[in-house]
């Protein structure tokens, strides 16, 4: 009998007298969690939120569990949301810094557990803090002050200090020098030719193209599903030049004072342009640049105008810093974004084809014991799938095979049939994506804007 069948038999027994008990429901999931049933941990979870679907607890506890269960990217996608909607967001930040920290991405979460620490000083946790190298109350070990984002102002409007140096309240946001460039991208030829031809070549022939006028920088928006590796693809553009990367979330933007999110925006191209060549990466670009009419009041607006003056250069001179926006929505977005000097490249980015799906098998599967594995043919029975869904159909079967070695004592490599028996779980995530995306590229395509994705299907067909 496994460990704590006892008391999930109880519970389960519990759960036939009253169902619709959400409190006991959760205890019969951390119940399971403890014993490692993560998936049916899951299960009882989102029961428990398909009734209560705003209950934030419930969404830490989901993206806790997919943790502790080694499904990394599922908790980040959990506990990312939650950070933008909770209202006491602490505690999401706090799970976003153990995650971060555990996918060996120190930086990031030394940020994220201050952000918790700012703003519940009752959230530190000594044993996390001391794997960050910090004490408790967010400082480093040495007591010295945090490094991170700071305020620009309070309620009442008053300006609050700001860290000694020039960088404003975003220094502890990275500057990278990837180590990836093109080759490390599989697929996207057309997708890689139009960079080169916007951000690469200027770059490497500056006076050819100043004699013709051009400038080095300018915008390219990158949209497509999700998980079909824009964020991967922009860091491979500054790998391939050596350039810097700068990469740039809507925290590191947004501010509840008034006035704030534009001072934070202007920080950012501030920095990319001492930085320079750089590539600026804004991801969920659509958050911060959506169509000024949706907006009630002027606050949004204002970071808009702000962004817009920005890509503009009217705040600075851009020349050498390559601005790289990636959304899933870019019929979200003001149009003004799309005018020339700004986004004027619109670049799709479709799920991997179908050598690009067996690549990055072959990567998912780098390290792992792996027996026969006919990556042609499952490239073929992966279509329209992401490369979020090819990592989790890689995780599934090893899941699958955890649990016979668990059973047998035995590991077992895996081979073609235990990925193709992972396709029931998980089917393309892209679908849902192409339905919406269809109805814009057919009813509000005046532009053209949206062509490619019609010549994507019809490729499908």
């Amino acid at each position: 009998m496994l460990p704590g069948e006892d008391a999930v038999r109880a519970l389960r027994e519990a759960l036939k007298v009253s169902p619709d008990n959400l409190p006991l429901r959760r205890h019969l999931a951390e119940t399971l969690a403890a014993t490692g049933r993560f998936d049916e941990a899951i299960a009882e979870l989102k029961t428990v939120l398909a009734r209560s679907p705003r209950d934030e607890d419930v969404l830490l506890s989901i993206a806790s569990v997919y943790h502790r269960g080694g499904k990394a990217e599922e908790a980040l996608v959990v506990v990312e949301d939650l950070i933008k909607r909770s209202i006491h967001p602490s505690r999401a930040h706090l799970l976003h810094a153990r995650i971060l920290l555990d996918r060996g991405d120190a930086a990031r979460a030394v940020k994220q557990y201050r952000s918790a620490v700012d703003l519940d000083p009752e959230a530190a946790d000594p044993d996390l803090a001391g794997r960050l190298g910090l004490a408790p109350d967010g400082t480093d070990a040495g007591g010295e002050k945090s490094a991170g984002r700071v305020r620009m102002g309070g309620p009442s409007g008053e300006e609050e200090s700001e860290p000694p140096g020039d960088e404003g309240p975003l220094s502890d946001v990275d500057i990278e020098k990837p180590r990836i460039n093109f080759e490390d991208v599989g697929g996207m030829e057309e997708l890689k030719e139009e960079i080169r031809m916007k951000i690469l070549h200027p770059l490497k022939n500056p006076e050819l193209f100043r004699a013709y006028g051009k400038t080095l920088g300018g915008g390219i928006l990158m949209y497509g599903p999700p998980g079909c590796g824009k964020t991967h693809l922009a860091r491979a553009t500054a790998g391939e030049v050596s350039a810097s990367f700068l990469s740039i979330g809507l925290h590191d933007v947004l501010d509840m004072w008034i006035g704030n999110s534009e001072k934070n925006l202007h920080h950012v191209f501030d920095r990319a342009r001492r930085a320079r060549p750089c590539v600026l990466f804004f991801d969920e670009v659509d958050a911060l640049g959506a169509s000024r009419s949706d907006f009630r009041t002027s606050a949004g607006r204002q970071v808009i105008n702000q962004f817009l003056a920005e890509l503009d250069g009217s705040q600075g001179n851009n020349e050498g810093v390559l601005v790289l926006g990636a959304t899933n929505a870019p019929w979200a977005m003001d149009s003004a974004f799309r005018r020339p000097g700004r986004f004027d490249r619109i670049l799709f980015v479709p799920p991997p084809d179908r050598d690009a799906r067996a690549a990055i098998l072959r990567i998912h599967l780098k390290g792992k014991p792996a027996g026969a594995v006919d990556f042609g043919a499952l490239a073929e029975k992966t279509e329209g799938h992401s490369g979020a869904d090819l990592r989790a159909l890689v995780d599934v079967a090893v899941e699958r095979k955890l649990r016979d070695a668990m059973k047998t004592g035995r590991p077992a490599p895996l081979v073609t049939k235990d990925l193709v028996g992972a396709l029931k779980q998980v089917r393309s995530s892209t679908k849902e994506w192409f339905a919406t995306a269809k109805n814009y590229a057919i009813h509000a395509n005046e532009s053209g804007q949206y062509d490619d994705i019609l010549r994507y299907l019809e490729k499908k067909r």
